[in-house]
């Protein structure tokens, strides 16, 4: 199945580039609400499930043993921009776990957000693993291991308590068997399974609404939405689409977005949970086409549906500041 332009780039009225891609909205019961392409072939999911991911966080009890904040979990749930309070929160969760970042095992790279990479040069400091956009998501694993008693050394192996939990998760909410020939390894070294986004969707609209999870899962994920609505900077940090969309939106919506064109989200208030992906791997893209499916599928009425457009429909401008185009769904998104 060739799946279809989504999202259109527009430099003056012609359009530039076209981005294909593939959408399922699943409600919590399963039942398939919208199908746009090719949304049963497996897709790695990347960062777009990481609060799926961090459910092991609660469930493990570290948030009781080790006191962590609301924020801290935001953080686990998120893929920060390395800003100082991105980094102190990362601190403090390995911190109340008996580790240091020398624990983490992501990776390094400068922080994404731009004014805190200068800001960290200037000072005559250098990148470390703890300004890596998922050491939130790998803090969160170490406490997980911690309170479980397993080794925190090895928590990045696909054989590790840990790991053979998020595994679990992701079985449990996306209601299939991931096969092992479906297992890769992310950009931060942990396991990345691949999923039809009508299992990601479904497992977003069962993490959003808790149906046909366990009570204690259930709560989990409450736990975890409830933290990421009241401190949605902590997701993903200053100007980012994440942040931006779920500071307006709080409890009505959790997005999240993932490498290489992936972006799921769940609207607790209607059921359902919306997953995407991008053919050519455009983060642009992605994040119009998930403005445009949340300005669809919230109630009319709502009084982000406006901003959203902001995000369905960017200015494209060139490195004078000049408007030179616009990013815009396509009807195959809008009416499919």
């Amino acid at each position: 199945m060739h799946n279809p332009v989504l999202v259109e780039a527009l430099r003056g009225t012609l359009v530039e580039t076209r981005h294909s891609g593939a959408v399922a909205v699943i409600d919590a019961s399963g039942k398939r609400v919208l199908a746009i392409g090719d949304i049963e072939r497996p897709i790695f999911p990347r960062s777009a499930i990481k609060a799926l991911q961090a459910l092991v966080l609660v469930e493990a009890g570290a948030v009781e043993r080790f006191g962590l904040r609301e924020e801290e979990l935001a953080l686990a749930c998120g893929s920060h921009g390395g800003e100082p309070d991105h980094v102190a929160g990362v601190a403090r969760m390995l911190a109340r776990a008996g580790l240091d970042e020398g624990a983490l095992m992501c990776g390094t790279h400068w922080p994404l957000h731009q004014p805190a990479a200068r800001a960290l040069a200037r000072s005559g400091g250098a990148a470390t693993a703890i300004h890596n956009n998922c050491s939130g998501k790998h803090a969160g694993f170490l406490c997980a291991a911690r309170a479980s008693g397993c080794d925190p050394a090895t928590y990045v192996d696909v054989a590790h308590p840990v790991q053979r939990a998020v595994r679990e998760v992701l079985e449990d909410l996306g209601g299939a068997a991931i096969p092992d020939e479906h297992r890769g390894t992310d950009g931060c070294s942990v396991p990345n399974f691949a999923m039809p986004l009508g299992r990601m969707a479904l497992a977003f609209a069962r993490f959003g609404t808790g149906e046909g999870l366990s009570p204690v899962r259930a709560a989990a994920a409450g736990r975890l939405r409830a933290a990421c609505a009241a401190y949605p900077w902590h997701v993903a940090g200053t100007g980012r689409f994440c942040t931006e969309a779920m500071t307006g939106l709080r409890e009505r919506a959790f997005l999240k977005t993932g490498a290489e064109g992936v972006m799921c989200a769940a609207l607790p208030d209607q059921g359902l949970g919306i997953a995407l992906k991008i053919d050519d791997g455009t983060t642009r893209a992605a994040e119009a086409a998930m403005a445009a499916m949340l300005a669809r599928f919230l109630p009319r009425h709502d009084v982000n549906r406006a901003e959203l457009e902001r995000f369905a429909k960017p200015v494209l401008r060139n490195w004078n500041r000049t408007a030179i185009g616009v990013l815009q769904p396509t009807a195959a998104l809008l009416t499919g």
